[in-house]
Parts: C-alpha cells; structure tokens; sequence
C-alpha cells in the first residue's frame, strides 16, 4: 500500500523517483533556539526562521515537497515565508524537491560550487548516477553559486557553508550557532561520509579527487565544534530516539551530542580507510 501511494503522489508532480522508498512523515519539531526539524523519519530538512524570513536545507524528494509544507505550517509559519534553500549534496534524495520548492515559494537557491552541474542538469552530470535514469530528478537553475567557507545570511541567523566532497563533489556540510535558554550551541548539519556501493575510490576517471575528498572531509568535520550534532539523514544522528527522549525528559537535551559527533565521524573514518585498502 505504501509503494502505491508514493507512486500516485509521484505521478501526480510528473516525476517517478523509482530509485528511493517513500519515507514516513514525522512530527516537526523545535531543536533548540530558531532552528527546526521539519523533515520525514529518514530524509533531514531543517527550518531556520529568521525576522526576515526562513531558511530551508533540504527539498528531499518531490513527494515529500507537501510534507515539508505542512510540517512548517503545523509549526505556524508561513510557506511563502522560506526565502533561501540550501541542500545537503545534490543527489535525488535531498534535492528533487527544489524545483517544486522554488516554484511554490520563489525562495532562492544557493548550491555549493562543485555541484551546481548536477542540480542544474537534474543528476545527469553525477560522477558515479549520471548513466542511472532512475536517479535523476528535476533540473532547476542556481540562484546563486557557493564556495567553501561561505556565509548565508539572513535576518541575523549566519550559516557557513563547508565543502565535504567525496559523497557528490559539492557535498556540503552546514554549520551555525543557535541561542537556547540563554546559551549559545555550535550546530553541525553533516552533509553525508557515505561511501556509496560501487564508489570508485581509485583511479576514478569521473573523479580523480575522490579519496583525496574524502580524507579533506573527515579531517574538516573532526575540526568543527560541535554541541548539537544533525545530517542529511535522521540515522546520522538518531532522530527517533532523541526526539522521543526530549518529549519524556525534560530535564535532558538529547540533541546535544559531542561525544555522539566524534562517534559518528570515527565510524565513518573507519569504513572510508577499510574500503579504500579494500580497492587497493
């Protein structure tokens, strides 16, 4: 039943997404001071709200588009309110979403340099799915280009933008400072350190830099403070589980997670070094 659903409401837009599951709406959520979670159970979308107007990482799938948007309206803010997007990495499962996002809102979209060809090509230009029909996803013009180290800014909220290539050549990983209850957190939203199934670590004539990438993004993240940890996708960062210990105990913030970071980013360090000897 789900599979036909997710196939109705894809043809419904004009764009079957064949190549990944529906995922399940979850309850949106305030994480802590202007920064919101507004994404599905798997596929990360985070609302940062501003007095001159939202911020959104993260369009997912074109299906999820009216989840997100309810999401953001259940929490009581406008649509029409989101006024920049940003993404993770342009693949189909955080991306898909924008060209629809972008006609609904006339938000703008800032994308990472080295993957402005993918969004704007609609995934036909990616290193390792461009020959996978099934990847693809609709093409939507860049409003404007972003390079390492940038800064988004809007309505006091600054967030800087972190090349963490490897996963897509413009994997972007997003960090900012919220204000909580009279303290201020270091955000990070990791763009991903997956190491896909059939990623060409070496001699990788699509992406010569691959490995190189990888190890430049393992060492960023280890540099990043980090008091609230987030991703592209909730089992990053174990969203469930967090989210259902903030609404029994209300003594704890289980979104603050530095140790849980560090964890993450060694685990994902020891996959990328075991398969690389691997392909060596």
């Amino acid at each position: 039943m789900k599979k036909i659903l997710f196939l109705i409401i894809t043809m419904l837009f004009g764009h079957l997404c064949f190549a990944y599951p529906m995922p399940n709406a979850f309850p949106p959520f305030r994480i802590a001071g202007n920064l919101y979670y507004v994404g599905t159970d798997d596929l990360a979308s985070y609302l940062i709200v501003t007095k001159s107007g939202n911020i959104l990482i993260n369009s997912n799938l074109e299906a999820t588009v009216p989840m997100i948007k309810a999401s953001i309206e259940k929490l009581g803010f406008k649509w029409s309110d989101t006024k920049i997007l940003l993404t993770s990495h342009a693949h189909l499962d955080h991306a898909a979403g924008s060209k629809l996002i972008k006609e609904q809102t006339k938000a703008k979209y800032f994308v990472m340099d080295a993957d402005v060809s993918n969004v704007e090509s609609g995934g036909k230009s990616d290193f390792h799915y461009g020959d996978d029909a099934s990847m693809y996803f609709p093409p939507v013009k860049v409003d404007k280009v972003l390079h390492n180290g940038d800064k988004v800014k809007l309505g006091g909220t600054v967030l800087t933008a972190h090349l963490t290539g490897g996963h897509t050549k413009g994997c972007t990983t997003w960090t900012m400072q919220v204000r909580d209850q009279g303290k201020k957190y270091d955000v990070v939203i990791v763009g991903s350190l997956n190491v896909n199934e059939g990623y060409q670590l070496i001699n990788n004539q699509n992406y010569p830099a691959i490995s190189e990438d990888y190890k430049h993004a393992i060492q960023k993240l280890k540099s990043l403070p980090c008091d609230i940890f987030l991703g592209a996708h909730a089992v990053y960062f174990d969203l469930k589980k967090k989210y259902d210990l903030q609404n029994t105990d209300s003594t704890i913030h289980p979104f603050i997670d530095k140790e849980g970071y560090k964890s993450y980013i060694a685990q994902k360090e020891k996959e990328f070094y075991s398969e690389l000897i691997k392909q060596q």
